[in-house]
């Protein structure tokens, strides 16, 4: 079978049952419910032993990070390092622009893996590397993501809307509820956002860098283990675009599909 056969079937398999956009809601109706999910036992004993341990960090070093998290960040809402070449997809159904999302994600969680490999291998040192480098593909992936939408990059408002997402995709489930609602309400936060000049006092970087990490330090901690820290890299690393990527199609697909919150 030829790759336009495959595509078609593909298509055709995804229409199904009901409209494309139907199915669409049902997933997104599925993807909420696991964010309203409780956490479970071990997810709060991951996050008690994480806080205890944040606690005898020296606060030097996260000061460190904070800074870190607020230049890559600062970097992605307010230059042009990480505008795509590419035009955004003007013009697209909701399926077109899944299917192109799903062609970036895949790019995206090989390029992610084979850089936690690279750094994984190279102990704890290089493995300390990963952490920025990491970011800016996360960062890289979700302004691509946007254009596959048909959201310019352009833009600051679409730039703080990737934030939020980003946020949304590596926050603690207290948080998660109160980023869903900005997403899910967004045509309305937008016309109240604050100006560039002035936004940043507006954004908790301790918090923003803290929620990330206690999110991440697992999978990335194994990654320093000697003998392992390569294969443990690239599968956190893919990991975690695979997450990313998830929540961000959501994102998108609320927005496409204009899905207000209604609690």
């Amino acid at each position: 079978m030829s790759s336009d056969e495959e595509g078609g079937t593909m298509m055709d398999n995804r229409h199904a049952g009901g409209s494309y956009e139907e199915l669409v809601r049902r997933e997104i109706r599925r993807w909420e419910w696991q964010l309203h999910k409780p956490p479970h036992v071990l997810e709060r004993a991951s996050k008690s032993v994480q806080s205890s341990l944040n606690r005898r960090i020296p606060e030097r070093v996260h000061n460190s990070i904070t800074a870190a998290v607020k230049s890559i960040v600062h970097t992605a809402l307010f230059s042009a390092e990480y505008l795509p070449k590419s035009k955004p997809f003007f013009g697209a159904t909701l399926a077109q622009s899944d299917e192109r999302a799903d062609e970036i994600l895949d790019r995206y969680k090989k390029w992610a893996a084979a850089e936690g490999a690279g750094t994984g291998a190279g102990g704890i040192l290089l493995g300390m590397v990963d952490f920025p480098l990491l970011l800016g593909i996360k960062m890289k992936f979700l302004f691509e993501l946007a254009q596959a939408y048909g959201y310019p990059t352009k833009a600051l408002h679409e730039r703080l809307f990737i934030l939020n997402t980003f946020q949304l995709a590596f926050s603690s489930p207290e948080k998660k509820a109160a980023l869903l609602k900005v997403i899910k309400d967004w045509p309305v936060h937008e016309q109240v956002l604050v100006s560039a000049s002035n936004y940043e006092e507006h954004i908790d970087w301790r918090q923003l860098q803290q929620e990330y990490r206690d999110t991440i330090d697992f999978r990335k901690l194994l990654q320093l283990v000697p003998g392992v820290g390569a294969i443990i890299g690239a599968w956190a690393n893919y990991g975690l675009l695979e997450e990313l990527g998830n929540t961000g199609k959501n994102c998108y697909r609320l927005r496409r599909l204009h899905v207000p919150d209604t609690n």
